[in-house]
């Protein structure tokens, strides 16, 4: 099932294509926006387009009951571990803190396998809802982009170059900062998961 991303990147992909040939062939007006964006994307905009529109957030989301269910698990795991009971003594005691030790690892602190499992989840559902943010983020912005009169101007007539550059630049910098802008909170999302703890994604 298609989403508005894919079907405006499907009609906007011949406008994308005129905008990276400009850029690509003519340039950009020299101190435009467009420069700076394009070193933070390091890409084209069309390009840069086509990235976003890969990412798939259904294939995360599918994940993310089972990395729950597998966290439960492993503090079920935990507590059935059987206690020494009416055992005593050395080997007991030995025992009981051997299984101390395993139950902590399976489910009794931020780095037991327990709680970096749902901290996976949590990191996964977090990038989910970043891709469909920024799928929708990148989509307004490409239908009021492929509505524009730089749009206009790349798509009719046989305007000069330095014209057409600056269409292809004004669109370009308004896609690229968009989706420079998005990838920067992804960034800043991956860094805080990481200050926490190491998830199993990571």
């Amino acid at each position: 099932m298609t989403d508005r991303l894919e079907q405006l990147l499907k009609a906007a992909s011949p406008l994308l294509n005129r905008v990276d040939e400009a850029l690509a062939t003519i340039g950009a007006p020299e101190g435009h926006d467009v420069w700076p964006e394009l070193r933070r994307v390091r890409l084209l905009p069309g390009d840069a387009a086509r990235a976003v529109a890969a990412l798939h957030p259904s294939a995360l989301l599918d994940a993310i009951p089972e990395l729950r269910a597998d966290a439960r698990a492993y503090a079920d795991l935990a507590d059935a571990l059987p206690s020494p009971g009416s055992w005593s003594g050395e080997a007991a005691d030995a025992y009981e803190e051997a299984r101390r030790r395993a139950a902590e690892h399976l489910n009794g602190g931020p780095d037991s396998l327990g709680s970096r499992m749902e901290a996976t989840a949590d990191l996964a559902d977090a990038l989910t809802d970043w891709m469909i943010n920024t799928r929708d983020d990148l989509a307004t912005v490409l239908a009021e982009a492929s509505l524009s009169t730089e749009a206009v101007t790349l798509s009719g007539g046989d305007h000069p170059p330095d014209i057409q550059a600056a269409a292809a630049a004004a669109i370009g910098a308004t896609l690229l900062r968009t989706i420079a802008d998005c990838y920067d909170r992804a960034e800043d999302l991956l860094d805080g998961s990481i200050a926490l703890q190491t998830p199993l994604l990571v």
